[in-house]
């Protein structure tokens, strides 16, 4: 498994940095982010999706609805899990079928632990971590098939 460690200076820093990734995503892709309330997965998720050719405005978290769709230069299916008690109801709201769904387009998905135990092995894994008011640390986690990502970010 490949990893690549960010740190965020700013929130711009963190919404470019989502554009390179979005950028660079093959179709198929799963991004399972974590960490704590205002450590920065929208803004990243924000990022990622203008990458992808969705404009940033359209970008919201789907905390009371679970998903968003966005158009771009593919699908992409935007989740946010926050409100998501357990594994089985995040399942049985029908979130699974998404994943069918990831050849097609990527899927991001934002408090990811709350289904870990059900998602795919082949995702990337974006671990966000507050370490002061306007810096973060992100932890990037994947298979061979996100190498040739986290080795482009890797450059500067």
């Amino acid at each position: 498994m490949d990893k690549y460690t960010f740190i965020s200076v700013s929130p711009a820093a963190t919404l470019s940095l989502g554009r390179k990734i979005g950028s660079k995503l093959p179709p198929g892709s799963i991004i399972a982010m974590t960490g704590e309330l205002g450590c920065g997965k929208t803004l990243l998720t924000r990022g990622i999706c203008a990458g992808l050719g969705v404009p940033e405005r359209q970008v919201n978290s789907p905390t009371f609805i679970f998903v968003n769709e966005y158009t771009g230069k593919m699908p992409v299916f935007h989740m946010d899990l926050y409100l998501t008690g357990k594994e089985a109801s995040a399942l049985d709201s029908g979130l699974a079928d998404y994943f069918h769904r990831a050849k097609e387009g990527v899927i991001l998905i934002e408090w990811a632990e709350k289904i870990a135990a059900v998602l795919p092995e082949d995702v990337l894994n974006i671990e966000l971590e507050v370490i002061a008011a306007r810096k973060r640390r992100l932890e990037f986690s994947g298979p061979e098939k996100f190498r040739t990502l986290l080795e482009e970010l890797k450059k500067k």
